[in-house]
């Protein structure tokens, strides 16, 4: 039987009736940015920006589609649920807001590391970056915005390390290591597999197994 929290969750979940007027200048902010973006990659030929910030909002989609899996086959909750208010719950770990901070994040990312930074300079902003998500969460969690269910997926001592890990660092990682990638193709390969992994996850889990997340 799902959670107070999921049940939450899943009322109203992608209901156009629940949408929200400022979701439309929120979209208009991250084309904007993505626009100025792919404006100064065309000129540089550099697209590692666009690219971090593809590759950390397809790590976010790949994440939250586990989760939506986690809720159907427990029957009870994801590991993270957002029941609170919000222009649209696209899944019931997931929101409008969430999507368009994940899809900036990427960028962000990428411009804080300096042309010709090294590994550990890269990997310290990784964590950093991640250290600094997982603050948020657990200020969220404590407002009850973010709603965690299992005791191994919390603010304890054992629970933080794995939101870190899982919920946040291997998102930053996989922007270095696809952003680092030798070639455009090898770059366009990685994004098609993180992308493909989500949507399939989504296209058995709604589409064919009938679903609810």
């Amino acid at each position: 039987m799902p959670t107070e929290a999921s049940q939450r969750a899943l009322d109203g979940l992608r209901d156009p009736a629940t949408m929200q007027w400022y979701a439309i200048p929120l979209l208009a902010i991250v084309l904007y940015v993505y626009a100025g973006e792919v404006d100064r990659a065309r000129r540089s030929r550099d697209w590692s920006t666009i690219v971090a910030g593809l590759t950390v909002f397809g790590m976010d989609f790949v994440n939250e589609s586990v989760n939506g899996w986690i809720l159907a086959l427990s029957g009870r909750s994801a590991l993270w649920t957002a029941p609170g208010p919000t222009a649209l719950r696209t899944m019931v770990g997931w929101n409008l807001e969430i999507m368009f901070m994940f899809a900036l994040s990427g960028l962000v990312f990428a411009r804080t590391l300096r042309d010709g930074a090294g590994w550990r300079e890269r990997w310290g902003w990784a964590a950093g970056y991640s250290a600094f998500c997982v603050a948020v969460e657990l200020w969220l969690n404590r407002g009850g915005h973010l709603v965690w269910e299992y005791p191994w997926w919390n603010a304890s001592p054992w629970g933080t390390p794995l939101v870190f890990l899982l919920g946040y660092f291997h998102f930053y990682a996989a922007a270095i290591l696809v952003m680092r990638a030798r070639s455009p193709r090898t770059q366009a390969i990685a994004l098609a597999a993180i992308y493909g992994v989500a949507v399939a996850l989504n296209v058995i889990g709604l589409g064919v197994m009938g679903w609810r997340y």
